[in-house]
Order: C-alpha cells, then structure tokens, then sequence
C-alpha cells in the first residue's frame, strides 16, 4: 500500500511504524508542518491497559518506552489546608519530547519518509495517488475541515480556561492542588514525567480566569510557539506555595478553552481520522496522546485483518467509536466537574476528595476498596460521623429523614408505570408489585402516577385517585406495606396533559388510542410530537378545576394513609409542561419567561400542600433538562428546585428529559446524577430537604459512590426493580450487612444468605509472598523518586 499520514504526532508516527512492521513494502510518507525538534508539551500519561497493548504490538518500542518512564500509584490531594493520598492508581508517564524521538527513530529505521517542516499537499490530491490517507493533524485538522460536510464534526467549546506548563520540581505523585482565591477556585494537576520535571497545568472557570485579571491578553495574536509570558509569571506569583521554590516553565503556553471533538463519521473513501482529529477527551481522566495510539494500533491491526480498505475502515471505526465514546463520557463527566467544582468548597475534606476521584464515575466505592482499603475506611468513617453516627454501615443503609418522615436507609423504589388497572383502581397485579418490592428492602416505594381525573390519564390502564372506589384500593396497599414491612410508601400525583389519550405502553408507546381519544390539553396548542394528537390550550377557568383535581386527589391519598406525596412535574406530563419553553408558548401570566412557567405549577403545589397533612413530607419530581436546544437547562433546573423550596417542598426528585420527542439524551450509567448533584449543592444547601438521584443507578457500589460524594441524599431506581424486587435485600447481603436498615421478612430470613457456588465453595491458597495492601512497588502506594541521572537506580 501507499499511505499518506498528515500529523507527525504520536497518532500518526505510532501507525506508520506499526504499519511497516507488518508489511516493509507499504510505502510510508508523514507530514509534520512544524520542526522535527519543534515538541510542544511536557509529559504524557498511558495506562497499563495502553502499554500492554504497545508491548504486544511492538516490543522494541515498548522496552524504549519503559526505560524512561516515572512511575507511581498515589494521588495527593491538597484542599483547604489539609494533604490527603490516595494509592493503588496506577500511572506511567514520559517526556513527549522523548516519545516523538522515540517514535521518529523507530519510523527512520524502518524506512518510513518523514517530512518535517512541511504542509502536506491538498487532500484530493493525496486521495488521488494514495491508496490511503490518515488525517493525524490534531484537534484543529485541516482534513478533518477539507470534508466536514462527510465527517459531520461537532466542536464543543467548554467553560474552563487552563494552561499546560512544566516546572523542575519532581513531584512523587500525581497533585491536585485547589486553591480556593479571592477571586474562585483555581486548581493545579500536575504529575511527574522523568527525574528531571513535571507537567504543571493550571485550570479555572472562564469568570475566575476574568476576575483574577488573567485575560489581559486575551485579545493578543500570539505567534507560533510564543508564550503568554504575563500570565506565566502571574501564575508563578499564584502558585509559589505549590512550586516550593521551584522554576515554572513555558513551551507555547497559553490559555486554552478545551474543545470536545465528535465526529459522525470517521473514515469516507480512502480518507481516515485518527486521534485528535476524530475525538478529544479531556486531560483530566487522560492524554489525548494514549487514545490517539490507541487509534493507529486498532487502525492497523484491522488494515492487515482485511483484504480492502473500505472493509478495514468499517471495521476500525466499529472497534474504536464504543471504546471511544466510552471515553468521552467520562471524560465529559470529569471536565463538567472541574468546571463546577465551585460547588463544593462546603464540602469536607475526606468527601471532597472522595469526590474527586469519582467524578468521572469511573472509579467507585467499591474500586476505591480495592485500590486503597485505608481510605476507603477513612471515607465511611467521614460519612457515618457527619450523620453523627459512628461505625462503617454502608451509606446506602444509614437512615435518612425527609420532612418529618424517618427513611430506614436511602433506596427509593422508583415510579413505574404499570399501565394495568381497570377504570382507574389499583388491583391485586399492583399488591403485588408494590408490596413484593417494599418487602425488598426499600426505605421508600413510590407508585406510578396516579391521574387526578379520567382526562388526566396517560393510557385507559393509569391508576386514578378521582373517586372513593380508587382510594379505598389504594388504602389496602398502603395497609399491606405498612403491616408487613418496615418501608414506608409515596403517592406520585400528576395529569397527563398532552401525553394523555395514548395506547398501553406494549401496544405502541406514545401512540394515541385509535378510538376513545378522551382528548388532551396543555398549556399550549403543540402536540408531543408527530403522530400525536393537538392538546387544546387550557383557560383560566379550566386550570382552577385541575387545581381543584388535585386537591381532591391529594385528600383522598392522605385518608389512604400513604406516608409522603411527590408532585409529578416532569417528563411532558401536565405540570412539566407548563415548565418547559419548548411545550409552553402562552402569551399570558403563565408563559414566557420562567417566573410565568413556573406560576401555575407553584399554585397547584401550594394548594396540594394545604390540603395534605402537615406532618407528611410533600415532594417534587422535575425534568432537570430537555435534552433539547432551547429547552430547559441546568441552570434553569436550579430556579425550579429553589422556587419549589421556597413553597415548602421537602424533597426534589431529579429526573430528566421526556417533554419532547426531539431530545437528544446522553445516556450512560448514572448519565442524570449530576443534575441532581448540582442542585443538592446550589439549591437544596443547608435548606434540609432531600435530593433524590434517579437515571440508571444499577448497582450497590453506584448508590453508595453518589451518596458518600455528596451528590444526593436518596437514590431512586426503577429498571433495576423490575429485575430483582429484592434488590436491596439482596445488596445488604452482598455487603455482609444485616442492621435494621435491610430487614428481612420472618418468612424469608431462612434466605438472606446468598447461596453458595463453584466459586464461592473454593478456598483458593496463597499464591504470593507479599500481600497486595503491603506498601513497596506492587503495594497501594508508591512514589516516584528517581535518583540523579548517571547514577545507578535501586530499588
């Protein structure tokens, strides 16, 4: 083959050395439009997953490698005058000066043509006399650019500002250091990468970056390599405490806002995107430079797996897009918390650096254990003391109280539409379903909506709290779960609004009934989305009577004795689409800006609370997005939760999306946790009412991981009921917890052991001399101390 790369970085030299070593015939060429010494940068980072892939794929390069890496396990983490490490992690880092000159010798010896100096030519004309072309030209390609109406680029600018410099002061570890300013917080990551240096990259939001005066060159054309040399001595002066004396040093460094890079497609024709051309993830979970290798060694395994290039492209995208958006979503996860990391300067130190670790969700709980067994006590110990309790109890099983309503631990059981009951009651399938899943273990089981009127019913299978017959139904349910286990159990009310009308979930979802449409209404005339039926505008008089509805409901729930009420405001349904601007275009008092959209929502929660008992804790569900341009946001969530606070709610439940059939979620484990992350900390902070996280929350170590980092108070989850009704019996069980917090019923405590196995019949021996929690190289901590060059290194 004739390949064309254009990038002389680590992507594009990596791909070409492999691709020779698998075929000396392939003819090579590599354009780098800067100097063969030009390196801009200081270290880079790899994982162990990464360097094993490069040992198996060449172990020349690998060995090269090897000799100049620093190595260490700990993170330190420097808050509010307080030091904490934590070990077991893992990294290997390098001089990115050293890897290209590794790189660049491997291609030469090899007999790959290496163009320094020079653009390459225009992209048509490689196409045209290659039988390849790799687009390796980085976050900014040109070739990317040449056909961005085939590659479909999306370029996310974020909020933050950083810059990348080096220092000469070795740290033994990876730092963070965040400094809490007069101005904001400020934060330093910095890692070892030889004996000689360290990377030293200093990041804020963009408003800190502005009132601290480090936007005075904002404006100033800088040429290419040049530095901003104010702002590196203003750092300097910043951080002199955490440099300890030492020198910061600059190498085309200048403030950067990060761009996330996605691309819809990858490859066209001949023509391929590796690396940072085809996705950025941010520097905090990683290099760009470990994916973009990552990139040229499945790129070329699969060009010598297949026959043609076309084939071998399909099959290096469909490798690479899962692993890389994999990535990418944590390192979205990790880049929003860093942007947001104003939030938690409240928070105690132990926390705030638990939380740290996890923000990108990819370390947990239970992956903490397993790294570093001392901190992870350290965590639980934290927790338990700030809810003045002592011990180690699993968070998930410490009680919490909502309102007046005492919780025996902080799993909810979700709100689940069953669609199954007959002109509105509640009969033995919903008994069943809502007792079997507080016989599980739950502190808290929630029913599905219940509608306020036949109207206000989503399908002709909704459960109903309009007349007597439904209340006493609902009352034989509540008495079961109150007879027969400790959980307590919450009546979410809610009217369908212009999601009414529609058929049964399993008989098309969404769809509108083919005949005994009862009609839908809303606060404006706009249909869900096509297919669906036209709502009717609601007057004046019309939402006096659904407030009225509501009321009634709301009576008839408290005389079925259930312990706490949640306010359906979310998901399109009738109050949620009062709230979002994209269901609500009304003229009048109760549209507009969102004090309007926010008014008759508010009013009838006002009305529900005077008419539901004082003592009983009354909550709201809300949609903390739209997932949708010009729809509710974040920060329009935050005015949401703390408007209903104001009113007296004692519990925001934080959900998401559902309003209109134009969203766009960005699913992914736990993908709606930060919403309610962020208003525990900017609405709900020292107010004492309760934030539920909900959102594919799937495990033990999920609901424990949010909950020792501060991101909420209860956990919600719904699918994860449906799979195993006794989900949390179960999760005590596997944490060898058996308080009162996870109570078997009589009958079934022969059963709360979990049966044995192959594997856990096995008593597996010793097969190690030092056990892996024992400090030294193969223990939790170790720290990069190298010795001075020429001498000879002991370990």
């Amino acid at each position: 083959m004739r390949i064309a790369i254009v990038g002389g970085g680590p992507g594009g030299l990596y791909l070409a050395a492999l691709m020779k070593q698998l075929d000396p015939a392939h003819a090579i060429t590599v354009w780098e439009r800067n100097a063969r010494d030009d390196t801009f940068g200081f270290g880079v980072v790899f994982s162990d997953e990464t360097l094993g892939g490069i040992e198996n794929a060449d172990t020349v390069f690998s060995e090269a490698m090897s000799r100049r890496f620093a190595r260490w396990t700990d993170i330190d983490i420097h808050y509010r005058g307080e030091s904490h490490t934590v070990g077991g992690q893992g990294f290997a880092a390098m001089s990115r000066r050293d890897l290209l000159h590794l790189l660049q010798e491997r291609c030469l010896r090899l007999g790959v043509e290496l163009r320094f100096s020079t653009a390459a030519p225009e992209v048509a004309g490689l196409r045209a006399g290659y039988d390849l072309v790799v687009g390796a030209d980085g976050v900014n390609s040109g070739v990317r650019a040449a056909y961005a109406d085939v590659f479909g680029p999306s370029l996310d600018r974020r909020h933050n500002k950083y810059m990348w410099l080096g220092t000469d002061r070795v740290f033994e570890a990876f730092q963070f250091f965040v400094k809490d300013t007069e101005w904001g917080v400020m934060q330093v990551h910095g890692y070892p990468y030889s004996h000689a240096g360290s990377t030293f990259i200093v990041e804020m939001h963009e408003d800190v970056w502005r009132r601290a005066g480090l936007d005075t060159n904002e404006h100033t054309a800088l040429g290419p390599g040049e530095s901003d040399e104010p702002a590196v001595e203003r750092i300097r002066e910043l951080f002199a405490p955490e440099l300890a004396g030492h020198e910061v040093f600059a190498n085309n460094s200048k403030w950067l806002s990060f761009t996330t890079v996605r691309n819809r497609h990858w490859h066209h024709g001949n023509l391929v995107l590796v690396g940072d051309a085809a996705h950025t993830a941010h520097f905090s979970i990683g290099s760009g430079t470990k994916l973009a290798m990552e990139d040229a060694l499945a790129l070329a395994a699969c060009l010598h797996e297949h026959a043609d290039v076309d084939g071998a492209l399909r099959a290096y995208e469909a490798e690479r897009r899962p692993v890389v958006e994999s990535t990418q979503r944590a390192a979205q996860a990790s880049l929003e918390w860093f942007e947001n990391i104003g939030m938690y300067t409240r928070q105690e130190p132990v926390q705030f650096c638990f939380n740290l670790l996890t923000r990108s969700r990819r370390i947990t709980h239970d992956n903490l254990r397993t790294r570093d067994p001392e901190f992870a006590d350290r965590v639980d110990t934290a927790f338990a003391e700030a809810q003045g309790r002592a011990g180690t109890v699993p968070a998930m099983f410490q009680p919490f109280r909502v309102g007046q309503l005492e919780l025996k631990n902080r799993v909810v059981v979700s709100p689940m539409d069953m669609y199954s009951a007959t002109d509105g009651v509640p009969g033995d399938f919903h008994l069943v379903h809502l007792g079997s899943r507080a016989m599980g273990g739950a502190g808290l089981v929630l029913t599905e909506m219940v509608c306020v009127s036949p109207e206000g019913r989503i399908t002709p299978g909704c459960t109903g709290l309009w007349n007597d017959t439904q209340r006493d139904s609902w009352q034989r349910i509540v008495s079961y779960v109150h007879t027969r286990t400790t959980a307590r159990i919450g009546l979410q009310l809610g009217h369908s609004g212009r999601k009414g009308s529609t058929r049964l979930m399993w008989e098309g979802m969404d769809e509108p009934l083919p005949e005994g449409n009862w009609g839908t209404v809303g606060p404006s005339a706009l249909p869900y989305g096509p297919g669906s039926p036209t709502p009717r505008e609601l007057t004046r008089t019309e939402l006096d009577v659904i407030t009225a509805e509501f009321v009634a409901a709301a009576r008839r729930g408290a005389e079925a004795g259930f312990d706490l009420l949640e306010l359906h405001c979310a998901h399109g349904y009738l109050l949620s689409s009062f709230l979002s601007p994209l269901s609500n275009h009304r003229t009048d008092a109760y549209g507009g800006p969102l004090e309007n959209r926010l008014r008759y929502p508010l009013e009838v929660f006002d009305a529900v609370r005077a008419a539901w008992p004082a003592e009983r804790p009354v909550g709201v569900r809300i949609s903390a997005t739209d997932w949708a341009p010009h729809g509710t946001t974040g920060h329009d969530a935050v005015t949401i939760a703390r408007a209903f606070i104001a009113h007296g709610a004692d519990a925001i439940d934080v959900s998401t999306g559902q309003v209109t059939k134009d969203e766009q979620p960005a699913y992914g484990r736990s993908y709606q946790t930060p919403y309610a992350d962020r208003i525990r900390h900017q609405a709900a902070a020292g107010t004492g009412v309760a934030v539920i996280a909900v959102g594919a929350i799937a495990s033990h170590d999920d609901v424990n991981s949010l909950l020792l980092a501060g991101r909420a108070d209860l956990c919600a989850l719904g699918r994860t009921h449906l799979y195993d009704p006794h989900w949390t019996l179960h999760a005590a069980a596997e944490q060898e917890y058996t308080g009162a917090a996870a109570d078997w019923p009589a009958p079934y405590r022969a059963g709360r052991r979990k049966p044995p196995n192959a594997r856990t019949d096995a008593v597996r021996p010793r097969l190690s001399l030092l056990r892996a929690d024992q400090p030294g190289e193969n223990g939790v901590h170790l720290r990069w101390k190298p010795v001075p060059q020429g001498l000879p290194m002991v370990r």
